[in-house]
């Protein structure tokens, strides 16, 4: 630091007190984008006004609800002030921790946004993505930074629900176009032309010979990887992409096939069916495909396994009754925790079943949800 910066401090405080001090320095360390020492200059400037000791020296210290309410709110305003400068000059690393702190992840989000793929966004990308300020958008620079294999990866540890789905559908549409591309380009070999649609079902219909004992148009583990991820989507657009690429998938010679674990032993024709199932499309014969497996369940673990996949396509499908009476005869002495299918308290809640409801809990001694099913009903 310059001796003459001391000298105009030392002038501004002899002149102006310490009013006119703080203004100078917060004018330079902004002018010379020390935003952090600005953020601390801000910080004095308000311990100052409220007659606290202007360097902290214990975190704890005991403070009045109103002075600690008027801090608090200047630290807010100061951590904006300085995330958002570190967000005009497109450091967005340095801006997350202000606006982490403070509760406020939409300005950094919103920047997020407009980032292009490009070498060095890896402190980006876990910011987005890890610490989940613009899931979908980190997994998209992800997705184009490192490839689909990575992508899977990073999905699969992925543990919020909430913000998967829009994950899941950036790399069914990625896997979709790849899948559509690349067929369209081996009919264009064979026919000259290729048909101008997007759809696999179309493009793969009454072309067998696509289907050799070696061809393939993406890597069948991601296409694996894509379906399972796609059991839970709602989008329906996502969806129906994912039947198309559950049907393309049983096109493929048995060399490609895999065996899942159950109750998607038959792999491709195991998911297409749940997800046609989603989509409203031969309701009646998944559900019985599912219950089909559910009775020729060979040990313990795959009949509680199978019986939560059916209890749950039960009640996506809104068929409560059904999927209360599976999980009663299966599920009974399971722990709701571990559950990855609604309990059966949470299905007679969905069905507005309260009696049923009492009952189960009086049933299993559970005095708790026996109250919840009396007061809602």
């Amino acid at each position: 630091m310059p001796e003459d910066a001391f000298d105009r401090v030392e002038e501004a405080l002899r002149s102006g007190g310490l009013d006119a001090g703080f203004e100078l320095l917060i004018r330079q360390f902004r002018e010379e984008k020390k935003y952090p020492l600005l953020f601390e200059a801000r910080l004095m400037k308000i311990r100052h006004g409220l007659g606290l000791p202007l360097i902290q020296t214990d975190n704890s210290e005991e403070l009045s609800p109103e002075i600690r309410a008027v801090y608090e709110r200047g630290f807010v305003e100061a951590a904006r002030e300085v995330g958002g400068l570190f967000l005009t000059d497109g450091d967005i690393p340095h801006a997350w921790p202000y606006f982490r702190t403070i509760g406020e992840p939409a300005p950094v989000a919103a920047a997020i946004e407009r980032v292009e793929p490009k070498e060095g966004v890896d402190g980006i990308i876990e910011i987005a993505f890890h610490e989940r300020a613009n899931p979908r958008k980190g997994f998209e620079l992800i997705l184009a930074q490192y490839g689909t294999c990575r992508a899977i990866s990073f999905l699969a540890q992925y543990p919020d629900r909430h913000t998967r789905e829009a994950c899941v559908c950036l790399l069914l549409r990625t896997l979709h176009h790849d899948v559509v591309e690349a067929l369209k380009r081996t009919i264009a070999q064979r026919e000259d032309h290729a048909p101008d649609t997007r759809n696999v079902d179309d493009l793969i219909a009454n072309r067998e010979w696509m289907f050799g004992e070696y061809d393939y148009y993406v890597d069948t583990s991601h296409l694996v990887s894509i379906l399972r991820f796609s059991l839970d989507l709602t989008n329906r657009d996502a969806l129906a992409m994912a039947v198309e690429l559950a049907e393309y998938g049983a096109h493929l010679a048995s060399t490609f096939q895999f065996r899942g674990d159950p109750p998607f032993e038959d792999g491709f024709i195991d998911y297409g069916l749940y997800l046609r199932a989603l989509m409203g499309d031969r309701v009646d014969e998944a559900v019985a495909h599912f219950r089909r497996k559910l009775a020729e369940s060979s040990t313990d673990d795959v009949t509680k396994v199978t019986a939560q996949v059916l209890v749950g396509l039960l009640a996506r499908l809104g068929r409560y009754e059904q999927a209360i009476a599976i999980s009663l005869e299966h599920l009974s002495n399971a722990d709701h925790s571990q559950l990855f299918c609604p309990s059966v308290f949470q299905l007679c809640q969905m069905a507005g079943d309260y009696a049923r409801l009492r009952k189960v809990a009086r049933d299993r001694q559970d005095l708790l949800y026996f109250v919840g099913g009396a007061l809602e009903g």
